[in-house]
């Protein structure tokens, strides 16, 4: 196994973003849109935080309701900003920064995604998917 390749080479470089401004209904279509679990909160050019798919569904009460599901989503969502759910103080790596680093960093930190960030700008996100694909192509 390659030991100094860097994250740009895993990492995913078309990135879904949010803004402050857009609502929880809107992050819940990115998700299954896009099918992915985590997104970068940008104001400007500047991440200022990550909303997890997780995040989400702690406020939801979707597995509590079958009927009328979608109804009560949207009101649990609209009594929350996306401000209020997203993680806050985000870390990051460099797209120099190696696979390796990244997963030990992650592994400690127990994290499940990291914006990749270049000069101050979001070139891209990496996942705990990202590094088990990659293991996964050492085989």
């Amino acid at each position: 196994m390659k030991k100094r390749v860097p994250v740009s080479q895993i990492m995913t470089k078309n990135v879904v973003t949010l803004s402050v401004k857009d609502n929880l209904v809107t992050a819940e279509e990115l998700f299954k849109k896009h099918r992915i679990r985590h997104i970068p909160v940008v104001s400007g050019d500047e991440v200022i935080g990550i909303l997890s798919y997780t995040d989400l569904m702690r406020i939801s009460f979707a597995d509590a309701i079958d009927e009328h599901e979608q109804e009560v989503d949207t009101m649990v969502y609209n009594m929350f900003t996306i401000e209020q759910v997203m993680a806050k103080n985000v870390i990051s790596v460099t797209s120099g920064t190696t696979i390796q680093d990244t997963a030990k960093f992650l592994a400690e930190r127990d994290f499940h995604a990291l914006p990749v960030i270049d000069d101050g700008k979001l070139v891209g996100i990496v996942t705990t998917t990202d590094l088990i694909n990659y293991l996964l192509q050492q085989y």
